[in-house]
């Protein structure tokens, strides 16, 4: 199988980069990682890169020079998906559109419920019965791609934010790789 060369934008602990990772080294699994790309130089995920000696850099993506910095080495390195996991900045919607089609996103909320920040509190607000995570295609609107899939599970009376982000993420690992198999067929 030719794996497509993929890159990992993250902000934080990286939890999802590392789900990634592992699934990367299944020889059926569609993508290699063959980059990461964080706006935090102090991003605990970066630990799986180094690890996993996989090429990383810091860009701020707002600044236009840095921006194009951060598209050449993207078209140097011939990378044909980017996965957003866990990248908590708003792409520029030039950047956005030169790779259309080609960004996913995983967002902690069954889309197009709780967009944006502080997904569990609003959940835990609106006292909904049932929540997870969503990977969607990233537009210019705010978490408003169409969506490749879902994963939820019912609220039990004792979770808090804490434990809803906990089952969340357990979600999410799993969810972000299938819905690369299912992007990338």
């Amino acid at each position: 199988m030719v794996k497509r060369k993929s890159c990992i934008f993250i902000s934080g602990s990286g939890t999802n980069l590392k789900a990634l990772i592992k699934s990367s080294k299944n020889y059926n699994f569609p993508i290699d990682i063959s980059f990461v790309i964080t706006n935090n130089k102090n991003a605990n995920g970066l630990q799986f890169a180094k690890l996993h000696k996989i090429p990383f850099k810091t860009f701020n993506l707002n600044n236009y020079r840095e921006k194009e910095k951060a598209l050449n080495q993207l078209r140097k390195k011939k990378i044909k998906l980017i996965c957003l996991a866990g990248y908590m900045k708003i792409l520029p919607k030039d950047f956005i559109q030169k790779f259309n089609g080609k960004i996913i996103n995983i967002h902690p909320s069954l889309l197009p419920k709780f967009k944006g920040l502080n997904t569990f509190e609003k959940v835990l607000i609106k006292k909904e019965k049932k929540t997870g995570c969503t990977v969607h295609f990233v537009t210019d609107k705010l978490d408003d791609g169409k969506i490749i899939l879902k994963k939820f599970f019912y609220i039990d009376k004792e979770d808090n934010i804490q434990s809803l982000k906990k089952k969340t993420q357990k979600l999410e690992y799993n969810a972000f790789s299938e819905a690369i198999i299912k992007v990338m067929k």
